[in-house]
Parts: C-alpha cells; structure tokens; sequence
C-alpha cells in the first residue's frame, strides 16, 4: 500500500479553526513536522481542505 508523507509549511494563523483541526488531526504539531501515513480516501479528504498549508509526497 503507498503511503504518504505529509509535512506541515505554512502557518495556520488567520486560517478558520475547521483547518487547525485538521492539521492537529493528521497529527502535525509544529512547522515542518513530517508524518507518514497510509494513502486512504479520509487521509486524502484531510489533506484536500488544506493543500495550502502542507506538501505531500508518495513513500514506497
């Protein structure tokens, strides 16, 4: 299965409090905090309400 690696960029202050939990959620907790997770659709649904404030990149 592919996984991700999903780092954290841009600051999420001035973003709405629905985008801080989702970055809290995929389990970022400070800028250029890296995770890896599985590629699933509900990990894809998190990432695709904040392309803005993080990278993503496949691991294999």
């Amino acid at each position: 299965m592919t996984q991700l690696k999903i780092t954290w960029k841009k600051s999420c202050i001035g973003c709405p409090e629905n985008q801080r939990r989702i970055i809290k959620s995929l389990g970022l907790h400070r800028l250029n905090h890296s995770v890896i997770h599985a590629d699933t659709p509900s990990i894809r649904g998190m990432i695709d309400k904040v392309p803005h404030l993080v990278s993503i990149e496949a691991v294999e």
